[in-house]
């Protein structure tokens, strides 16, 4: 060691000791940030000799949070035998081609590095790999893993595999990261990022992160937690580029000229008057085409409308799908330009809201984290259970009004199953078809007449086709014609009426202000299992009895 080193470590005997005390209850406690951002504090002699005393499984534990470039100098205090079997463990672990942080089995990789306690392995996949894949890999990871993964993504890099990941598992790991930690992460974000990420934490851990920016930045950040988080206020960004329409092409090119860099997905500069009033869209292309003298309001678009700031987001994506933009202006009540939307945020937009369709299909809303734990996924989903069961009685209670028919007849309940099953497909393919054009604005007042003789006409031909063959199939299966021709016409009723219900039932829920997709699929079941039922008992009784 050198006299340099002796003096270092000496000087700062004291508060490594106290920094070890800290880096052992850091390190058991599996917050690896903080012992690494411990270690970087302390010299290296200090850091060697921390090592020497440890055991070696604890010891392979701390080596594994060293830095690529701290570990040379720390090997260099160390004894041979011990920084030859350190520095070969370093080897093993940067033997990580950059290939494989994209390849399909990198979940494998990180389990399996981390199994071994190879977290400087997993440290330098998570850096060869995009903020959005790292952030699907912590959401394939059971939590405890999940949580060591976490610790090993970089401080600066950990903002943005937030941004990334879905609210319940966002809340959880931004809790988990230190508070001036967290700050640091945030700091690079965009505004609109920072809003999302601010909006969906807990208002001890979000408010910090507000209170951290100042000046312009701070007033954009609350002027944009106005608005709803789903509503074109909460989907903008401020990072509007604007210019007057009756200045010249050639004083729009010096201006930018003199921007250190364009804001992300700029295909547009949007257009204002002296008020700030939003007047129109100057394409790039049509400023790079244009002559030097040529003034904007001669070249821009007035075509392209500002979207007020409390439309909907699924009307903002109709806009986006409609028009195929790529960035749209926003405006207040006044038409004055308060910032734009960019499709990035529109794609994510619709990716949330086609995920939470589909979970709400099945009563899942917001249980994005399928390693949530037990308690708290069984609670979710006893509520539409209960639902569900109070369902089949009222299906069962029907049946059981029929019990003397199918005492007699057992027939019967073997072919029950059947006209509830062709009811309940049918109108599930009506429901989806209504719910999808209700989405897109397809399904309105004025057509929905056209669309139920539409659904109607369908079912009566698949009704005649399908109960004629069930039929026929009945009567080889039993002998039967009079049974054949009672289920051929309890299916016919059952497809008719599952038709109207599939219809009827997501528009009046629409009306209601329920999502049409969170009850829609358990009303019709309800529905076609007790008219299926009801039928083709009703009509056996009838007819055959």
């Amino acid at each position: 060691m050198t006299n340099h080193d002796t003096e270092a470590a000496s000087d700062t005997e004291g508060h490594s000791r106290t920094g070890s005390e800290h880096i052992f209850q850091a390190l058991a406690e599996g917050r690896n940030k903080r012992v690494r951002k411990l270690m970087q504090r302390m010299h290296p002699a200090k850091v060697a000799a921390l090592l020497e005393r440890l055991a070696p499984q604890q010891r392979l534990a701390l080596w594994q949070q060293i830095d690529a470039p701290m570990e040379d100098r720390v090997l260099s205090h160390l004894r041979p035998a011990l920084c030859a079997q350190l520095a070969g463990d370093s080897s093993d672990d940067a033997a990580v081609d950059p290939i494989d942080a994209a390849a399909p089995n990198q979940l494998d990789d990180v389990r399996q590095a981390f199994a071994r306690g190879k977290l400087k392995r997993v440290g330098k996949i998570l850096r060869g790999t995009h903020p959005a894949k790292v952030a699907g890999l912590l959401e394939a990871l059971p939590p405890r893993e999940r949580s060591a993964v976490w610790s090993m993504v970089d401080v600066e890099r950990s903002g943005k595999v937030l941004v990334f990941l879905h609210d319940e598992i966002r809340r959880t790991l931004a809790t988990e990261l230190e508070p001036d930690d967290l700050l640091a992460a945030v700091q690079a974000l965009e505004l609109d990022d920072l809003v999302d990420l601010i909006q969906t934490l807990p208002p001890e851990v979000s408010a910090p992160l507000l209170n951290a920016s100042t000046g312009r930045r701070r007033q954009q950040l609350e002027s944009m937690l106005r608005y709803a988080q789903d509503a074109a206020g909460g989907l903008m960004n401020t990072d509007v580029i604007e210019v007057r329409a009756d200045v010249k092409v050639s004083t729009v090119l010096r201006y930018l000229r003199q921007l250190d860099a364009m804001p992300p997905q700029t295909d547009v500069l949007m257009v204002v008057d002296r008020q700030g009033r939003y007047r129109g869209a100057l394409p790039l292309s049509a400023l790079v085409t244009s002559g030097l003298d040529t003034r904007v309001a001669d070249v821009m678009r007035t075509d392209l409308a500002g979207i007020p700031v409390d439309t909907p987001g699924t009307e903002v994506a109709r806009l986006f799908q409609d028009l195929d933009l790529v960035s749209a202006p926003v405006v207040d009540a006044a038409s004055r330009l308060v910032g734009r939307i960019t499709v990035d945020d529109v794609v994510d937009l619709i990716r949330e809201e086609s995920e939470r369709t589909m979970m709400q299909m099945a009563g899942l809303d917001d249980e994005a984290d399928i390693f949530a734990p037990v308690l708290v996924s069984s609670r979710r989903r006893a509520l539409w259970l209960g639902i569900n069961l109070l369902t089949a009685f009222l299906a069962a209670w029907v049946i059981g009004r029929f019990q003397a028919t199918l005492s007699q007849l057992v027939a019967l309940a073997v072919l029950m199953p059947i006209v509830a099953s062709m009811g309940g497909i049918a109108g599930s393919q009506t429901l989806t078809l209504v719910i999808r054009g209700l989405a897109l604005g397809q399904v309105q007042k004025g057509n929905w007449r056209e669309l139920m003789n539409r659904e109607l006409g369908i079912s009566v031909l698949n009704g005649l086709l399908w109960s004629g063959v069930i039929a026929l199939l009945a009567v080889a299966w039993f002998g039967d014609w009079g049974l054949g021709g009672v289920l051929g016409v309890a299916i016919l009723i059952n497809l008719l009426c599952a038709a109207v219900a599939g219809l009827a039932i997501p528009l009046m829920l629409d009306r209601m202000g329920i999502d049409p997709a969170l009850a829609g699929s358990v009303i019709l079941t309800t529905v076609t299992d007790v008219i299926g039922f009801f039928a083709f008992l009703g009509l056996a009784t009838w007819w055959l009895l």
